[in-house]
């Protein structure tokens, strides 16, 4: 059978544009190392959200080597934790819930896009090769406020990554000559152990103490202050860990204020 020209002309470029268009979607469902929304999660109550041992604490976690989770609740109108920080190198999976209404959990310049929807965990596996910085956007219609529902992710560069988290309980008044006592907590999320120095500045004078935390734990140093050495007023200080830092001010009184009796 003889087949004009422009009937070869049309047929091979049809051939050509099915093969473009099965190699595209085939790079964009596998070639980006992104997974495929999963409903096999457990369902979670949206108003126990602070129970629950996955979305009490929003963060990202280490589970092996250049791999990472990370937990993310939506709610009107914000994510959790902002910004959202992973090394570059790494294979990150995201469960994301809700905690209120419907919203999305869209990554731009990428083809992260997931329904959240509340009681349900949407979960996909991203690979990030490099570093970049990506703004994360709620696409779904949740309120009044949906215009400015956005959020950050941070890819950085794998030596300069961390997750230590610095907590810190103190005293805020005490009579004088009394001890104060400042607590200071530093939990380690990543897998390797963490050596570092807790440094304690308070009206001119460094404490420093050396902690090692494994992978995974959380180590407590406790500061303990003589006030006769301070004075009456207020102390400010500061406690340092790293590129971490908190700080507050220590009252010291000459005698604390007796508290109401509500019996009588």
């Amino acid at each position: 059978m003889n087949i004009h020209t422009y009937e070869k002309v049309w047929l091979i470029a049809a051939l050509v544009l099915i093969v473009g268009f099965i190699a595209t979607v085939t790079y964009g469902s596998v070639g980006l190392g992104i997974a495929m929304i999963d409903d096999s999660e457990e369902t979670v109550e949206p108003g126990e959200l602070g129970e629950d041992e996955r979305f009490a604490d929003p963060r990202v976690e280490q589970v092996g080597e250049n791999e990472y989770e990370a937990y993310v609740v939506a709610q009107t109108f914000m994510f959790s934790p902002d910004p959202i920080e992973v090394p570059a190198g790494s294979e990150v999976t995201f469960y994301v819930t809700s905690r209120d209404v419907i919203h999305s959990f869209s990554v731009a310049g990428t083809n992260i896009n997931t329904m959240v929807i509340p009681g349900e965990v949407a979960t996909m596996t991203v690979e990030f090769d490099e570093p970049g910085e990506y703004g994360v956007v709620c696409n779904e219609y949740c309120g009044s406020g949906h215009h400015n529902m956005e959020g950050q992710l941070h890819v950085v560069e794998e030596d300069e990554f961390d997750m230590t988290e610095l907590s810190v309980e103190a005293d805020d008044e005490v009579e004088t000559g009394d001890e104060a006592t400042i607590d200071v907590a530093v939990e380690n999320r990543m897998l390797e152990e963490l050596e570092t120095t807790v440094t304690l500045e308070i009206d001119g004078e460094t404490f420093g103490e050396d902690v090692t935390v494994a992978g995974g734990e959380t180590e407590t140093t406790t500061f303990t202050v003589d006030t006769a050495d301070l004075g009456e007023g207020d102390h400010d200080w500061t406690v340092t860990v790293d590129d971490y830092e908190d700080s507050g001010t220590l009252t010291v009184v000459d005698e604390l204020e007796e508290e109401d009796d509500d019996d009588e």
